[in-house]
């Protein structure tokens, strides 16, 4: 029997991109490499503009804003954002659907090239390096920072471990720890493109999952409607990626850019009903259990699939209650037998009282007792 991945479509489509036009940028690259060595004075910088993208010739080549994310240098960058789609993409996939996967594929991959741009061109303008303006950005780290930010709204609890347990860290805490190696790396060893990715990926990627995407209602049971737009909940606010101790200036900044956006009409604002609604959600997607990163098991059914189970459960409920309802009814319009005089203790005798039994439980049946004499 052949052997056979099951990917869905979407990530299927998003490794091919990967593995080909990283395949054609370093075929191109080798040869002008090849081309350039045979030179008596070869150019310091040898570009392929045609597939990572150089802000100072966009214009010529406006599809790299598109390809670029899927263009890697070297086989480790390769293996590791192949590892990233392959795991990552068919999780979110199934979890969202392929429209809804695809649709956030294309804005964080677009985005944060587009954001690029005028960073670099400003940059080359302000030191007068001219080398700034012929950057190759590529790669995929906006995928990489996207998906964690995804994993932290779906996931957050969920704790990874590592080295058989010498290494535990919870989702929600990976893209802080993500952003702060990138710029470090960024800093230390002059990896500015990665720094500059990871921190608008992790802005295009929020940003959407924050006021625009919608998100299922896990607490209704109506098939036809889209959802809830955007997540207000407070534990996916911009300032819980960070630690504890610098929250408070974070979201202090963080929410004057909020008003300025709301008041530029960027933004709609949250109401307190949105904001509840939204804890809500988050509290009943931590206490769902999505499906593991390894799983194949369980597909894109995982949400659906627990609001399905919700809503047998209130069906359950209520048909209990009808049950109870009835059963109380008829046992009420039984002739009840009156107590004959010998049945009555003697003066004299203490008397002891029967437990009683509540007319709801007279559906579990019923026990007499019947004291001992003394």
């Amino acid at each position: 029997m052949a052997f056979r991945i099951n990917l869905p479509p979407a990530t299927r489509i998003l490794l091919i991109s990967l593995l080909s036009l990283s395949f054609l940028y370093n075929v191109a690259r080798w040869r002008l490499l090849d081309n350039s060595a045979r030179l008596t004075s070869p150019s310091p910088v040898t570009l392929v503009p045609y597939l990572p993208l150089v802000p100072s010739q966009f214009f010529l080549y406006p599809w790299t804003l598109l390809t670029a994310t899927f263009v890697e240098q070297n086989i480790f960058t390769v293996v590791l954002n192949a590892v990233t789609i392959f795991y990552g993409g068919k999780y979110l996939e199934r979890a969202w659907g392929s429209r809804e996967f695809g649709k956030f594929i294309l804005i964080v991959a677009l985005i944060p090239n587009i954001v690029a741009i005028p960073i670099y061109l400003l940059w080359w303008t302000v030191t007068g390096d001219e080398l700034r303006g012929l950057t190759q950005i590529c790669g995929g780290v906006s995928l990489q920072a996207s998906f964690l930010v995804a994993f932290k709204q779906l996931v957050p609890e969920h704790t990874v471990t590592i080295l058989k347990g010498l290494v535990k860290m919870r989702v929600k805490h990976f893209p802080a720890f993500f952003l702060l190696l990138n710029t470090l790396s960024g800093i230390i060893l002059g990896t500015d493109t990665a720094a500059v990715l990871s921190w608008l990926g992790l802005l295009a990627s929020w940003t959407y999952l924050r006021f625009y995407k919608y998100q299922p209602d896990l607490s209704s049971t109506a098939t036809s409607s889209h959802g809830i737009k955007g997540d207000a909940s407070e534990t996916f606010a911009f300032a819980c990626f960070f630690p504890d101790v610098i929250q408070p200036p974070i979201a202090f900044v963080a929410d004057k850019i909020y008003a300025v956006l709301v008041s530029l009409r960027m933004c709609t604002p949250f109401s307190a009903e949105d904001i509840a609604s939204g804890n809500e959600q988050a509290l009943a997607r931590g206490q769902a259990g999505l499906p593991n990163l390894l799983n194949n098991g369980r597909g894109a059914s995982g949400l659906r699939g627990m609001g399905r189970r919700e809503e047998a459960e209130r069906r359950r409920a209520l048909a209990l209650k009808a049950l109870d309802q009835r059963l109380q009814a008829a046992t009420a319009g039984r002739p009840q037998a009156q107590p004959s005089a010998s049945s009555q203790p003697a003066s004299g005798q203490p008397q002891t009282m029967a437990p009683t039994v509540s007319s709801g439980q007279s559906m579990l049946g019923e026990t007499n007792y019947t004291p001992d004499n003394a």
